[in-house]
């Protein structure tokens, strides 16, 4: 308990004050993470990983439900492998992490025993610990793909991957994180491009429904296209700050990499073609984009479906015959809710008052609170707190395992529209004319999508991102056609993009 004593005494810095170090803040105190001996590295505490593991189990389900199967590749790729796409490599290659080395020794300097690297087991070919495993995903695929029969493969991985960062964040950018890849093949063009919008769909419902958190839907430009795919989509959020997240993206590979690892199929025609690609992922940097768009001064603000317990029961008492009958019904009260599909704990805790329990489920981001005393015993019922605020709530004993899943579906009602409004709020289109970094930034604290007429060349595009530090997160599907001229040159179009900063 002594590491939740420390989470409770952390001071959370107001967001208005340094939302950077807001964030920091509420990852540390929320237990989230903690920072590991390695550079750019983090340990997944529980809180987090519980999170994580209910994104994992629910797109999981998703993926199933649309045909894909799970499967596993090796860490380490043959170095030779990633020179075989040259340009899906480059946007890692001064990422990667290489192992030279398979033995280590142990040496005397200056009086103290230590180890390093065997010379004499410096391997033949290096290996680079993934940054994503396509290059060997395709290798293999050239082995299992002959005919069109063999089509499509449906595959997704659960894995971790290593790019070496220098500038680092918890769960948004570390060296080291979790996430998913799905890759696949296809007999056809259409089926591909099918496949990368069918997954980009995905990601979006799990957003809103799951995370809480609206989405955009798009396509990148060709400057933020993912190295190697002929399109890129992607779902981007905005933050708490006015800042865009990237939350998930899928890739309309075309026949890059078939070709460049000669993956070719029978036809039905009898003809021998390249085949076609898609992949698509998401990562932990989804349980940062949670915090930044739900999170407040006082800590976690979680949404129910994701919280790795959705509510925590307080007993409060101040005599020791009350003790007793206070843990005996909080013990039958939690079993009750339980044994009803709620993820509950009943924090008996001895050596911190109710106030300080209150504060350290508030700070982890529990959706619902109850409290149960003496006097609540004699009414027989609880009372509850949302942990998006309001009036206490009253809930009967015997109500209890009926309503408790209402109010939480109240609580992850509440925190999608928050963020909806935030949004609305927060987005503006730019008239012809008007200048877009005012647009942007205005000076009121928080910073602005914005929508702007763009005329598709990449020069109008870098200024724009050298004058003002955004870039366009996307063209997005269900964005309006509207005549207007392009904010950087003027040219006459109809095409509206979507600009802001982003992490």
């Amino acid at each position: 308990m002594a590491d939740a004593t420390k989470a409770q005494d952390a001071v959370i810095t107001p967001r208005e004050k340094d939302y950077s170090q807001w964030y920091l803040d509420v990852v540390r105190a929320g237990e989230l993470m903690d920072y590991a001996p390695v550079r750019g590295c983090m340990v997944i505490r529980p809180n987090g990983y519980g999170i994580w593991e209910a994104i994992r189990d629910d797109l999981d389900r998703r993926f199933r439900e649309t045909g894909h199967e799970n499967l596993y590749f090796p860490l380490l790729i043959p170095r030779s492998f990633l020179a075989k796409e040259a340009e899906h490599v480059e946007g890692f290659a001064k990422e990667c992490a290489i192992v030279t080395h398979y033995r280590l020794r142990t040496v005397d300097r200056d009086g103290v025993r230590t180890v390093e690297p065997d010379p004499a087991s410096r391997l033949e070919e290096e290996y680079v610990i993934r940054p994503t495993s396509e290059t060997v995903i395709w290798h293999m695929y050239g082995q299992w793909i002959d005919s069109w029969r063999d089509l499509p493969l449906l595959y997704n991985q659960w894995a971790n991957v290593v790019r070496w960062e220098m500038r680092t964040r918890p769960f948004l950018r570390t060296a080291e994180f979790l996430w998913q890849e799905g890759h696949t093949a296809h007999a056809t063009r259409e089926e591909a491009l099918e496949e990368a919008r069918r997954i980009l769909d995905i990601y979006a419902e799990f957003a809103e429904e799951m995370l809480a958190m609206p989405v955009v839907k798009g396509v990148k430009t060709e400057s933020e296209r993912f190295p190697g795919a002929e399109d890129t989509y992607a779902i981007e959020a905005m933050m708490q700050n006015g800042w865009a997240l990237q939350a998930g993206t899928s890739h309309f590979l075309g026949q890059n990499f078939a070709r460049a690892f000669d993956v070719t199929f029978q036809n039905k025609e009898g003809e021998r073609d390249y085949v076609w690609a898609t992949s698509w992922g998401v990562s932990t940097r989804l349980i940062g984009g949670l915090v930044m768009a739900h999170s407040d001064d006082d800590g976690l603000v979680l949404p129910p479906k994701l919280a790795p317990i959705a509510v925590a029961l307080v007993p409060i008492f101040k005599k020791a015959h009350e003790r007793e009958a206070v843990l005996e019904v909080g013990a039958k009260l939690e079993a009750e809710l339980k044994a009803a599909g709620i993820a509950t704990v009943f924090d008996t805790t001895e050596h911190l008052r109710p106030g300080a329990k209150f504060y350290r489920w508030e700070r982890k981001g529990v959706p619902l609170r109850l409290e149960l005393g003496p006097r609540d015993i004699k009414a027989e019922h609880v009372l509850a707190r949302k942990r998006t605020g309001g009036d206490r709530l009253t809930i009967p004993f015997d109500q209890l395992a009926s309503t408790v899943p209402k109010i939480l579906e109240e609580v992850q009602t509440e925190i999608h529209e928050r963020a909806k409004r935030f949004r609305a709020e927060h987005t503006v289109t730019l008239e012809s004319g008007g200048s877009i970094a005012e647009a942007i930034e205005p000076g009121d604290g928080a910073l602005r999508f914005v929508r702007a007429h763009w005329c598709g060349s990449a020069v109008c595009e870098a200024k724009v991102k050298d004058e003002t530090k955004a870039t366009i997160r996307c063209l997005e599907f269900d964005a309006p056609r509207s005549k207007g001229s392009c904010l950087v040159c003027g040219k006459a179009t109809d095409r509206l993009a979507l600009f802001a900063r982003a992490y």
